[in-house]
């Protein structure tokens, strides 16, 4: 059975109400480590990935050879094919990434999104959340390692 249904949380899917470039972002990441977890994650996955220095395209380096540098880079990834997810690993301080909501539409959408939050949140053992477009203190719903799946943050009946 899926974490969420999409007549549940379609206002959370909704560009207009969310912005199309909901953020994400994993609480309690701290670290060069936490990052290579992910990079880690990307790599074993089989998802398609590609790691972007300005317009060139290159390998993914270790996360702490990324972070020593001052343009970092963009780690692309699409967790199934026509879905992107754009990493920014610019500071280790933080994990965050972008999701394009016109591209997680009905439930397919709702279980890719549920899919790539808990893989990322399993593998560092953290709660990974969603907010609308640039509203970082209000989360709508996220990875919860406590019940180990992606639950609702929010009232998705807001409007």
């Amino acid at each position: 059975m899926p974490d969420l249904l999409w007549d549940d949380v379609k206002n959370f899917f909704d560009p207009d109400v969310m912005g199309a470039l909901p953020d994400v972002f994993v609480e309690g990441t701290s670290s060069v480590e936490d990052w290579q977890a992910v990079f880690d994650l990307v790599r074993a996955s089989g998802w398609a990935w590609e790691f972007l220095e300005g317009d060139a395209v290159g390998p993914l380096p270790s996360a702490a050879e990324v972070l020593r540098r001052s343009a970092g880079g963009v780690l692309r990834v699409w967790p199934v094919p026509g879905v992107l997810a754009i990493f920014r690993p610019w500071s280790a301080e933080g994990i965050e990434f972008d999701v394009d909501l016109r591209e997680l539409q009905g439930q397919h959408g709702v279980e890719v999104l549920c899919g790539l939050l808990a893989a990322v949140g399993r593998r560092l053992g953290m709660q990974v959340v969603m907010t609308a477009e640039g509203d970082y203190g209000h989360p709508v719903l996220g990875f919860d390692p406590a019940v180990d799946g992606v639950v609702l943050m929010a009232d998705p009946n807001f409007r």
